[in-house]
């Protein structure tokens, strides 16, 4: 198994580091057009190797695509990430290029490869590359939903005191500020609806402070976050290469599905060897329908941005 990730900044190279230390992968390749940075964020990733007791190869390369021939897997994390006070949206002119340019020279050398798009506004820029490329729609997955489940579920163990492994949580919609709908209607801790524990305060206070996840954390920073971004990227790369059949929010192309069409946007799927192998339709309430098709719009506008 093959992974490439195109990136080798902080988000990168954690994505690669996550998807070594799990030992699931023959090799891992780290591109990036800066001179050097690549190889040097390998090398000492590969240092690590006999401390973290794993034996995927990783290797780095400065713009040259052939080295990342023959991959099973290839994630997009290129482009300029946010700095304080900045929306994801307003990325959209600069990454734009970057990414549709990373995923026509990916599949010039992979064309069985599954895309991974990290890159913001991760809907927008998920939906360019299908334009870009004519992938079957299983292959092209935006990695937002499950980062931003992941910062959910971190919110509502916050709020209860509790371990997060009790925790169960999902956000669809849109990967931006405004666009997240957490589902804490569904939300639960071992099978107990976290309403059983929580005021209905408190679990607007954690709706609100997941969907200004990314922006508190940039304010903190001062740029983007890395490590969870880089989690929630390998533990796609896992589900997909070890066949798992795992759920996770991922923003996917519809085609009628929850009453929308021609958009990417963060919905449930089955994840495994063929990349979406199932879009998960559940029951929303007429709240839960609204703030979806509120995310939708606002994800449509960024996208008619797109020169496409």
């Amino acid at each position: 198994m093959k992974v490439t990730v195109v990136g080798a900044g902080a988000v990168g190279a954690s994505c690669a580091e996550y998807i070594a230390i799990k030992d699931f992968a023959s090799e891992v390749v780290l591109l990036d057009i800066k001179e050097g940075y690549a190889e040097g964020k390998a090398m000492d990733l590969m240092q690590t190797a006999s401390l973290n007791s794993f034996d995927t190869k990783i290797t780095g390369t400065t713009n040259d695509y052939s080295k990342t021939a023959n991959s099973d897997i290839a994630v997009i994390t290129s482009g300029i990430p946010r700095k304080p006070g900045m929306t994801r949206e307003e990325l959209i002119g600069i990454n734009a290029g970057i990414v549709k340019e990373v995923a026509t020279n990916l599949l010039k050398h992979s064309p069985d490869a599954i895309i991974i798009v990290v890159s913001n506004p991760m809907d927008t820029m998920t939906y360019l590359v299908h334009k870009a490329t004519d992938l079957p729609k299983n292959r092209i997955i935006g990695m937002g939903g499950a980062l931003d489940s992941a910062r959910f579920k971190y919110r509502l163990a916050e709020a209860m005191e509790a371990p997060i492994s009790d925790i169960d949580g999902m956000v669809i919609g849109g990967h931006s500020d405004t666009g997240m709908v957490p589902l804490i209607r569904h939300a639960t801790r071992n099978s107990v609806k976290v309403s059983e524990f929580l005021s209905d305060d408190r679990m607007q206070e954690v709706v609100e402070a997941t969907k200004v996840g990314g922006a508190t954390l940039t304010k903190l920073l001062g740029t983007s976050a890395w490590y969870a971004p880089g989690a929630a990227v390998s533990a796609l790369v896992q589900a997909i290469a070890c066949d798992q059949k795992k759920m996770f929010p991922c923003s996917v192309l519809l085609a009628g599905e929850y009453g929308l069409d021609d958009i990417c946007i963060g919905v449930p799927v089955i994840l495994g060897r063929n990349g979406i192998e199932q879009i998960v339709e559940i029951e929303l309430n007429d709240k839960e329908k609204a703030k979806m098709q509120e995310s939708a719009a606002g994800v449509s506008k960024t996208n008619g941005l797109l020169d496409v």
